[in-house]
Order: C-alpha cells, then structure tokens, then sequence
C-alpha cells in the first residue's frame, strides 16, 4: 500500500470520526430500542427452533438522550465534512483517491513494522 503524507489536522479529523462514532455507538446502546414510545412485541416460535424473537415495551427517548443523539449526529456530520472536503484530497490522482482515502481510516494504528 502506498503511504500518504497526510497532514495532521487531517489525520486529527480522521481520529475524531472514528472516536466519536465509536461514542455515538455505545451510547446507543444504553437507549430504548425505539426513540418514540412503542408497544413490545413477541413474535411466533419459528419451525425447527425454539427461538421466539420479542421486544419489551419501549419507553421512547429522554428530551436528554435525544438532545445527545443529536448532538452525536451532529458532530458526525461535521468531522466526516471537514474529512471528505479537506484539501489534501485535491493533491492525490481521482484514481487513487479511494486508496488514500483507505489508508486515512487506518493512519492512526502503528504500522505492521512497529507492531
């Protein structure tokens, strides 16, 4: 794989993404599974299985944790702009933008050779 001299703010941007998408996913995790209020569910019992797939009633989101997702979404919108319209994009060749883009995601993990 080719290596990119990605500048720092780029590389910073990048790590923020993946940071706070990171966040965003295990803060959704402590969420009702719907963000309206909903009624639970239990479904019928599948042939050859005893699994019964079924939901608990869902409370709905808090004013909080709504506020948090779009605060979360919000940021993600944000940094993934700030990534995909970032300059340096301009200096790669269109045919090896997606390459240079690949190797963004992974810039901040030490190389094989460090490892």
């Amino acid at each position: 794989m080719p290596k990119y001299d990605f500048p720092q703010d780029l590389r910073d941007a990048q790590l923020a993404l993946h940071e706070t998408r990171a966040a965003c996913e295990q803060y959704a995790k402590t969420l009702p599974w719907s963000a309206e209020p909903m009624p639970g569910w239990e479904g019928d019992k599948q042939l050859h299985s005893s699994y019964r797939s079924h939901k608990e009633d869902s409370p709905g989101y808090t004013e909080d944790q709504a506020a948090e997702v779009t605060r979360f979404h919000a940021r993600l919108l944000d940094l993934s702009i700030t990534v995909s319209t970032h300059p340096f994009w301009e200096s790669v060749e269109a045919g090896d933008r997606v390459g240079a883009r690949m190797a963004l995601k992974h810039a901040h993990e030490p190389a094989e050779d460090e490892a």
